[in-house]
């Protein structure tokens, strides 16, 4: 029997009105990456095809913007709940520790790093806040999706000390996810110094398995003298080690410089690995590591002093209308703890892009 040729356009018409009311995901979509942005909780969440990746997040509730939570391939958290969405089990010290972060502890003799919730209104003239001022760029692919925010560094009065342009740079190769952060910060009417300091300045708070086993409190000073105990806890799941470029582990990584370090550990019975890697083009390049074992992974170019004993200064200061760019990598390894060899050569290949 043969079909009139009016029936099959019928017929073709209307499959495509089911494809176009009922659209199926194709296979960009699903592989691609998504950038969901969603004005009204203050946030754009980050899609590796149907997988919650990270989100960039900016309610006026934080003193600053952050990515949280940052997942693993499978949906492993690697970020801290608190002080956010809080899970049985982990810290709730340092509540200004949220995800992913950059500022830092003494610009223009404000505190941008510790500022938070918690400060008591007497004591927050010390402090700073940065606070997001714009999206400028949202775009989805394949490969690689690409997010453009601008944000102010405001001292207490509203001055704006420093405006920040930002490029966040997601992506995925297997079960390896990637996140490129190039920032840069141009002082405003005034010059800005950033006088050295342990507080900073690219950081992310790990989740409680990755902490490295403690058995006992501690007690840690901030740069207004204030101390915070960070209680023992039970180690039953903790299995974080840091490794470092320079040959370091463990607590042995603190106060080093390296062009890279590996926090790695096991999550939902996962090998996970996640790495900082440094760029040749940053100021105060390779830099000191500011790496907690009770979770504070982070890289600090800026607080030499404090880190060499007083052998080497820094105190990285920009005129007014002066700009620099920091630039950094986060990888997130599922199934695997990639080798010294593996991470230096994408330490080199960061290097050259």
């Amino acid at each position: 029997m043969i079909t009139h040729p009016s029936r099959l356009l019928k017929t073709a018409g209307f499959l495509l009105s089911l494809v176009a009311l009922f659209p199926m995901p194709v296979q960009a979509q699903k592989n691609g990456v998504r950038l969901l942005k969603n004005e009204a909780e203050r946030k754009v969440e980050v899609y590796l095809g149907e997988e919650l990746f990270t989100a960039y997040y900016y309610p006026d509730t934080i003193e600053k913007p952050v990515l949280y939570p940052i997942n693993a391939s499978g949906g492993i958290e690697i970020t801290r709940g608190f002080p956010l969405a809080p899970r049985p089990g982990e810290r709730i010290d340092h509540p200004h520790h949220i995800g992913h972060w950059m500022n830092y502890g003494d610009v223009n003799a404000l505190d941008f790093w510790n500022n938070s919730s918690a400060i008591p209104a007497d004591k927050k003239s010390k402090y700073g806040t940065v606070r997001h001022t714009g999206i400028t760029a949202l775009k989805e692919g394949k490969k690689q999706g690409v997010l453009e925010v601008t944000m102010d560094w405001l001292a207490p009065t509203g001055q704006v000390l420093i405006k920040e342009k930002t490029q966040f740079i997601f992506s995925q190769e297997g079960d390896k996810r990637i996140i490129d952060r190039i920032t840069t910060l141009t002082a405003q009417d005034t010059e800005v110094n950033f006088k050295d300091n342990k507080e900073g300045v690219f950081a992310i708070r790990m989740a409680r398995e990755l902490e490295h086993p403690s058995n006992k409190p501690e007690l840690f000073t901030d740069s207004n003298g204030i101390p915070t105990t960070v209680a023992s806890l039970n180690n039953e799941g903790v299995s974080g080690n840091y490794r470092s470029s320079n040959g370091k582990e463990g607590d042995a990584v603190w106060g080093t410089r390296g062009t890279w370090v590996s926090l790695d550990g096991i999550v939902a019975q996962k090998k996970i690995s996640v790495v900082i890697l440094d760029n040749p083009k940053n100021p105060g390049y390779p830099t000191f590591w500011h790496a907690r074992g009770y979770g504070l992974f982070a890289a600090n170019p800026l607080g030499q002093k404090e880190f060499s004993g007083g052998k080497e200064v820094l105190n990285f200061k920009l005129n007014a209308g002066e700009s620099t760019t920091f630039k950094y990598r986060i990888l997130v390894y599922s199934g695997e703890n990639p080798s010294e060899v593996q991470l230096a050569a994408e330490s080199t290949k960061f290097g050259q892009d």
